[in-house]
């Protein structure tokens, strides 16, 4: 068995101000009330929320915040994401950081999927997030979005990570649709979901936490939360030897696939269907996107395109009004 205990902290996050202290405040809280917890999570945007006009350059006061409290409590330590602006080209960058116990940031990864076209403006980042805890095993870290794309998920995983850290952001209706992504990627890839939302401007809650065979070990309410699980990788290394429940053995059947996917080749032009689709915008009010249907504007336009004998509210098969 190799057991390790990471905490995800579901909180309310304020917009209009920073919630570093709070998310420090509870820091404490949870190393006091779980000391044996090794790491600890906390939602995208949970130290300034989601307004872009917070960014902060690459290198500030609150990363050495972060890592001073890391240091302190001897954890590894996400503090969700933040909009960072990147030293060379400005662009901003949706940027999670990985502290080590000794408080020293190790990683920096920006998100790959930004929100589009919602999250207009954030570039979108292109390495990946892999780091091994020492004698524990390798994490991995996507950011909300990313994880609709398999992708991602897929690339981790076959460069052995078997926890996918994963904060998120999440206030919309898609929430539920989200909890089952999280839920098919643990099974689909054989490996533990951390998966973390806010509360307020942070999202709406839900948190969860999922193991290789897809079981929910814990699932948060629309409340404030603080969840240390204790999961064991050793799980993980027998599922993807042995399958999930004896069964598929997804990772080893994909290494072995007698077949490549054109899909990924931009110039093969099997995506041409793709290309069909229309801009990425945000839709509008009374869009007919995607329904191919022109709608008259009216009852008299509609008459007048159904022609003198198929006035409204007659059938002409019985020659009778159909409403009475």
């Amino acid at each position: 068995m190799t057991p390790f205990a990471i905490a995800g902290v579901q909180m309310y996050v304020n917009a209009l101000q920073p919630n570093v202290d709070g998310m420090l405040h509870r820091l404490d809280i949870l190393m006091m009330r779980f000391p044996w917890t090794q790491m600890v999570l906390f939602s995208e945007l949970a130290p300034f929320g989601p307004l872009e006009k917070f960014k902060l350059p690459q290198q500030n006061e609150v990363i050495d915040k972060f890592c001073e409290a890391a240091r302190r409590h001897k954890v590894w330590l996400i503090p969700g994401s933040m909009f960072l602006t990147h030293p060379e080209d400005g662009r901003v960058y949706n940027t999670s950081l990985v502290i080590n116990p000794d408080g020293e940031v190790i990683r920096r990864y920006a998100k790959m999927f930004p929100f589009l076209p919602y999250e207009a403006g954030i570039a979108a980042g292109t390495d990946f997030c892999v780091f091994d805890v020492p004698e524990v095993g390798r994490f991995g870290l996507s950011i909300c979005y990313d994880m609709w794309f398999p992708e991602t998920t897929r690339q981790l995983t076959s460069q052995g990570v078997e926890v996918l850290l994963h904060p998120v952001l999440t206030g919309t209706t898609d929430r539920d649709a989200e909890l089952a992504i999280a839920r098919a990627t643990a099974a689909q890839f054989q490996c533990y979901v951390i998966d973390v939302n806010g509360l307020g401007a942070g999202g709406v809650g839900k948190s969860l936490v999922v193991d290789p065979t897809s079981l929910v070990l814990h699932q948060s309410a629309g409340q404030e939360d603080m969840f240390p699980i204790e999961v064991d990788l050793s799980m993980v290394r027998r599922q993807r030897e042995t399958g999930m429940k004896g069964l598929g053995q997804v990772l080893k059947s994909f290494r072995d696939r007698s077949t490549d996917f054109s899909v990924y080749d931009r110039s093969s032009g099997v995506d041409s269907y793709l290309s069909s689709l229309g801009p990425l915008e945000v839709p509008q009010q009374g869009s007919r996107a995607g329904l191919h249907v022109d709608v008259p504007a009216n009852a008299e336009a509609e008459k007048l395109e159904r022609g003198p004998h198929m006035g409204f509210g007659i059938s002409p098969a019985l020659g009778k009004t159909s409403g009475g």
